[in-house]
């Protein structure tokens, strides 16, 4: 299988993730935090050093405890948009994010809690700072903003858009699930007041964990409550962190996958993988320019932008010009709306059920790009009739 469904998941993983994940598990799979024999202490250091990790990775800060973890990044982001969201609030988003952002504030803005504005991308697929500096109002509390698309891979200007949040005195929340492991990220010379992450993709972790950083100085309301281990006779949730933000046991061998993933993406390191991908990618969309009846969207250069693709043929559906990827020449892909429907709306695909995604990752070969464009170019050959009309 030819595999470029890596902005779903990442795939494969680093063998030594899948072999660190096993054997710690076997030796330290005990509840961290709380007993105080030898493998419950040097499980935690397990988790502490992963917390670490991460804040060094993102430029935090010096409070490793802030970095929290979670299910993904949609439990992280689910807890930080609510526990930010207060009644009468004004909040701002971008027509490129994700369900995983959309719907709670659909959600929050249903209920009468918040009033939501969308800021559209231009034609390249970018977020014009300035446009975020005319939406803000007197009671915007804060903006959240995708680090990098999942459906067109543009990567977003987060140091102008920090600046304008931070001139605003409005909060800085970054939706980092297609950004961590793929680019650099520093929070404190872009101002991001809470970065969120998830495991299974570019930071080559499992699925099931990802999580958040949060500065100091940004409150979060707390919405569960639980067990941590810790103070067991106070009757309220702790407000501390980690605690604050986690309740019950974590998810202590996705952490351990986490941490293995993690240092394989830094030993490699983050522009070498990225320079690696984006050439391929590179390679890809030069190619796909040039077949007729290929479709491209927002795929302008390499400047800023993820390896990933989103393209039609005309005269087919995506759905099918996946599965006959897939069948025929056994290519993974995605196709549809991404779980992002407001893009597909701003590039009019929407109504014919979205695109074919193209996503690669590190361990794609120059083999597999030239068996795709193959592949695509078989595919766009075939006469046929489809919703453009006969081709």
């Amino acid at each position: 299988m030819i595999y470029l469904d890596n902005s779903a998941t990442t795939f494969p993983k680093p063998d030594i993730m899948y072999d660190f994940m096993s054997d710690f598990y076997r030796k330290h799979g005990v509840n961290p935090g709380r007993s105080g024999f030898d493998a419950a202490i040097e499980t935690e250091e397990i988790v502490f050093n992963t917390r670490r990790i991460l804040t060094d990775l993102f430029n935090g800060g010096r409070d490793s405890n802030r970095l929290t973890f979670s299910y993904n990044a949609t439990d992280s982001l689910n807890i930080i948009l609510q526990g930010l969201s207060e009644k009468g609030d004004h909040v701002l988003a971008t027509t490129l994010e994700h369900n995983s952002v959309l719907r709670p504030l659909y959600c929050m803005q249903q209920q009468g809690i918040i009033d939501v504005t969308y800021i559209p991308f231009d034609n390249a697929g970018y977020i014009d700072p300035d446009d975020i500096r005319k939406a803000i109002q007197p009671n915007t509390k804060f903006l959240i903003c995708t680090h990098s698309s999942n459906v067109i891979g543009t990567v977003q200007p987060l140091s102008e858009i920090g600046k304008i949040c931070k001139e605003a005195g409005i909060i800085f929340v970054v939706d980092g699930s297609q950004g961590a492991g793929a680019v650099q990220v520093d929070m404190q010379a872009s101002n991001i007041d809470v970065y969120i992450f998830t495991g299974h993709k570019c930071l080559m972790g499992p699925t099931g964990i990802g999580g958040s950083y949060v500065r100091e100085g940004i409150v979060i309301r707390q919405t569960r409550y639980g067990g941590t281990g810790v103070r067991s006779a106070y009757p309220a949730h702790l407000e501390t962190y980690p605690y604050r933000l986690e309740a019950g046991t974590i998810n202590l061998v996705g952490i351990a996958g986490l941490n293995a993933g993690v240092k394989w993406v830094l030993e490699k390191g983050i522009d070498n993988l990225h320079h690696q991908e984006i050439l391929l990618w590179n390679k890809l969309r030069l190619a796909l320019q040039e077949i007729d009846r290929v479709i491209l969207y927002c795929a302008t250069g390499i400047e800023n932008q993820n390896p990933v693709l989103s393209f039609n043929i005309q005269g087919f559906e995506a759905a099918d010009v996946g599965a006959m990827l897939d069948v025929d020449y056994n290519i993974a892909c995605r196709t549809g709306l991404q779980c992002a429907p407001k893009v597909h709306q701003q590039l009019n695909t929407a109504d014919i059920h979205g695109t074919v995604r193209l996503s690669l990752g590190p361990f794609n070969t120059e083999a597999d790009i030239d068996t795709t464009i193959d592949a695509i170019k078989d595919i766009a050959s075939i006469t046929r009739k489809g919703r453009w009309g006969k081709v």
